[in-house]
């Protein structure tokens, strides 16, 4: 597929947006991330899901991990996507900062056997680039779209950096997701949510 905005394949988006964000300075990122970590920790702390889906970052992700203790000690339960097959949605196991890890044949950190499974009620997920209409653009395994077809979907809320914004067309298979959130965002918390966001700790606790 041919990008409509750039005239390039959605694989040779991928690589500009993944090497755009390589480029980026370990004193920015990390500068990038304190901001997102805030806005996350925030967010959460007004809206309270009980359960979060987090993620571990890879490939100079957004590194949210500085945040996740304090979300484990408002009581959120924190839990990491965890690939049980290749053609399958993902699953989350449960998870809180100091529990044993080990690699998956991805080379990604995962809970260490046994898992045990739970189903988020609001997912954080890492976007290699993101629209003006929330549609994500990830690594192209499809693990994620084949986890926001499931019902019922969890809500979701995009991590990114402002340099991963860029205009394509979704796909037929895309979701677009809830929320998204850059280092460029400004306060999280008042902006224009959506209205299931509004009565989020009422209804999910």
């Amino acid at each position: 597929m041919v990008d409509q905005f750039h005239g390039e394949s959605r694989s040779g988006l991928r690589k500009r947006l993944l090497d755009q964000r390589r480029s980026a300075s370990l004193d920015d990122r990390q500068q990038w991330d304190l901001h997102l970590s805030q806005q996350v920790l925030a967010w959460c702390s007004t809206y309270q899901p009980a359960r979060l889906g987090v993620y571990w970052p890879i490939q100079a992700e957004p590194d949210l991990r500085a945040c996740y203790a304090q979300l484990h000690n408002l009581g959120i339960q924190l839990a990491l996507p965890v690939v049980v097959g290749k053609d399958k949605p993902l699953s989350f196991a449960t998870w809180q900062p100091g529990d044993a890890m080990e690699q998956d044949d991805y080379g990604i950190a995962i809970p260490k056997k046994p898992w045990q499974f739970l189903q988020p009620q609001v997912l954080l997920i890492p976007c290699v680039g993101f629209n003006s209409q929330h549609f994500r653009l990830g690594y192209g395994g499809g693990f994620y779209d084949r986890t926001l077809a499931l019902t019922p979907r969890p809500k979701t809320v995009g991590v990114a950096y402002a340099l991963a914004k860029t205009e394509f067309i979704a796909s037929a298979h895309d979701v677009a997701l809830d929320l998204i959130l850059t280092e460029m965002t400004g306060d999280a918390v008042n902006l224009s949510q959506p209205a299931w966001m509004l009565g989020l700790a009422e209804k999910t606790r």
